[in-house]
C-alpha cells in the first residue's frame, strides 16, 4: 500500500524509507545521513553502529522504523548457530536470553539512529529488564522479527518495549532500560 510521498507500508504499519546503497560512508557522512529519515539497514551498516560481532551479533537486517519512536529488525535462525550445539542437541531451541539480546540490539540501533552524535563515542548498556515473557520456542529455520518501541527517553536513558515474533506470532516480549555511557 502506497502512502503520500511514495513510502510503502511494511511491518506493523511502519514505513520502509529505502535501502542501502552499499557505498562506503565516513563517520561524519553517516551521522549526517542519520539525522534524516531511517532507512533499511543491511549487516554492513549494522556493524558500523553496534560493537557486537559474530557470534554475538544477533540482528541480520533492519526492516523499518521511525526515528526516536520504533524500529523493526530481523534475525534468520540457522541450525549453524553455535548455541544449538549445547541448547539442546536433540531438540534445538534458541535460548530465551539470546532472543532478549536480539531485541536489545535492535533497541540499541534505534537509540544510535535517534542520537547520531553517540555513534562511535558512547556505548549503550542494559540498565534493566522487566515484564519478560516467553510464549513459544524459537527453532532453526525460524525468522525472528524484533520490534522495539520507545516508551520514553530522557537524556541518555531509554525505556523501550520489545516484541519478538515468528510468523506473526509473539514468541517473547519485555521492557528494556538502557543508558549511553
Amino acid at each position: 500500500m502506497k502512502e503520500p510521498g511514495g513510502n510503502e507500508k511494511t511491518v506493523q504499519g511502519l514505513y520502509n524509507i529505502g535501502d542501502s546503497t552499499g557505498t562506503e560512508v565516513t563517520d561524519e557522512g553517516r551521522r549526517a545521513e542519520m539525522a534524516g529519515d531511517i532507512k533499511t539497514l543491511d549487516i554492513k551498516e549494522i556493524v558500523r553502529l553496534l560493537p557486537h560481532r559474530y557470534p554475538f551479533l544477533l540482528v541480520d537486517r533492519i526492516l523499518a522504523g521511525e526515528k526516536g519512536k520504533t524500529m523493526v529488525g530481523l534475525k534468520n535462525v540457522s541450525m549453524n548457530e553455535p548455541f544449538f550445539q549445547g541448547h539442546f542437541p536433540s531438540d534445538p531451541i534458541m535460548p530465551g536470553v539470546l532472543i532478549l539480546e536480539g531485541m536489545a540490539q535492535v533497541g540499541g540501533i534505534l537509540a544510535y539512529y535517534s542520537l547520531p552524535e553517540m555513534v562511535g563515542d558512547k556505548l549503550i548498556y542494559f540498565a534493566g529488564i522487566d515484564k519478560v515473557r516467553f510464549r513459544q520456542p524459537v527453532v532453526p529455520g525460524d525468522q525472528l522479527i524484533f520490534a522495539m518501541t520507545v516508551i520514553r527517553q530522557k537524556g541518555k536513558i531509554w525505556k523501550m518495549a520489545g516484541e519478538a515474533s515468528v510468523d506473526d506470532e509473539v514468541v517473547a516480549e519485555a521492557e528494556f532500560m538502557a543508558a549511553f555511557v
